[in-house]
């Protein structure tokens, strides 16, 4: 039921295709996050029309409420949130060693306090597992230690982790799951250090993911660290399997992502800054509540062919932004995923056509970062 199709290469960059049970998956694509098993403030029938072909769910929030059971128990997460199309579901991880002072890790697992009642529970990569297969997501990913990425020894002592409990993940999968209906994905650590990412990728790929992900970036190392972690990285990689690059979805990483050869993307930068009042453009972010915009008749970017686009005005958006109308957040998202969605198309009809390259340094020759410790954004 899982194939994937390397259908050409520019530079680095791949097009592709993820066969799954629920449909194909052209590559490069972007996955909008559904936490909750929803995309904040979009109805499954917009992303539809967006063209969405694969959503991310959090196997911690929904284990928590309204729980992994009650969603089997419903006919699986695809019924439940009313898309048919592929899904996938991170493996809680992140989310647990993100709870600080309200958990304990140990080479098992991890004892971690629920943030909405203070309820104690209880996740090793096993029960990870578990609930990602009452989940019922194509995609699940393996149960990791995801680390700060600059402390050596917590990096080091991750990396192992990550890689016991990656053995125990994919015997569990074996052992109780259905291999042909969920593909599970390995996650590569390694935090900004070349050799221990290498280490990482060996010791992963022995045990013959359907995927891997490059896990441990975007999480407070400098834009330039990033890349460069990726240069080392994603080579290493086999190339006959999908490569995704977790928690990564401004525009400008999106294409330097693309350039160093990542397939498969999901961030909740859209939907976010949607609700704080930021508008996503191909030259860079917009503060929809600056003063400049308040009587201002042009649409977000002219360019644009969303519905946001095509119907309102900056001017408008402005109001419902200072407002505190749900109706702006809910047209800036639709406008942010549509951005994203069509990058991601554009790249890959580049890719196919040959000329990525190009593409990508017109693109990035014009787009303004609002990250101080970016690189020039010229640079692939």
């Amino acid at each position: 039921m899982f194939k994937f199709e390397l259908q050409a290469q520019s530079g680095q960059a791949r097009a592709g295709v993820l066969y799954t049970p629920h449909g194909a998956i052209p590559t490069p694509v972007f996955a909008p996050v559904g936490t909750q098993a929803t995309v904040k403030a979009m109805q499954p029938r917009e992303l539809y029309e967006l063209g969405a072909t694969l959503i991310l769910a959090n196997t911690y929030h929904l284990y928590l409420r309204p729980s992994d059971g009650l969603i089997a128990r419903l006919g699986g997460l695809h019924r439940f949130m009313a898309w048919e199309r592929p899904i996938l579901t991170d493996s809680g991880g992140f989310q647990v060693f993100s709870l600080d002072a309200l958990r304990r890790i140990d080479d098992d697992g991890v004892t971690f306090r629920s943030h909405l009642d203070g309820s104690i529970h209880r996740f090793t990569p096993e029960k990870s597992i578990q609930i990602q297969h009452n989940l019922g997501a194509d995609i699940i990913m393996c149960f990791d230690d995801c680390p700060k990425p600059h402390n050596r020894d917590e990096v080091r002592a991750a990396c192992d982790r990550t890689h016991a409990w990656a053995v125990r993940c994919l015997e569990e999968h074996t052992r109780s799951g259905d291999p042909a209906r969920q593909a599970l994905f390995g996650i590569v650590q390694g935090g900004i250090f070349p050799d221990l990412r290498a280490e990482s990728v060996r010791f992963l790929t022995d045990l013959d993911f359907v995927g891997y992900a490059i896990g441990g970036l975007a999480v407070g190392e400098s834009k330039a660290e990033m890349l460069a972690t990726l240069d080392c990285t994603v080579p290493l990689l086999p190339a006959d399997r999908p490569r995704y690059l977790m928690g990564v979805g401004s525009p400008e990483d999106l294409v330097n992502g693309v350039a160093r050869g990542v397939d498969i993307f999901d961030c909740v930068l859209p939907t976010r800054m949607a609700r704080h009042g930021a508008a996503l453009t191909r030259h860079g972010r917009l503060n929809m509540r600056n003063l400049e915009h308040a009587e201002d008749s042009a649409p977000i970017e002219a360019s644009c062919t969303c519905y946001t686009c095509a119907h309102f005005s900056r001017a408008y958006l402005r109001h419902l932004v200072k407002s505190n109308e749900l109706l702006g957040h809910q047209l800036l998202t639709l406008h942010n995923l549509h951005l994203l969605l069509t990058l991601m198309r554009e790249m890959r009809a580049a890719i196919l056509a040959g000329t990525f390259e190009i593409y990508a340094a017109n693109f990035l020759a014009t787009y303004r970062t609002t990250n101080k410790e970016a690189p020039a954004p010229t640079s692939l």
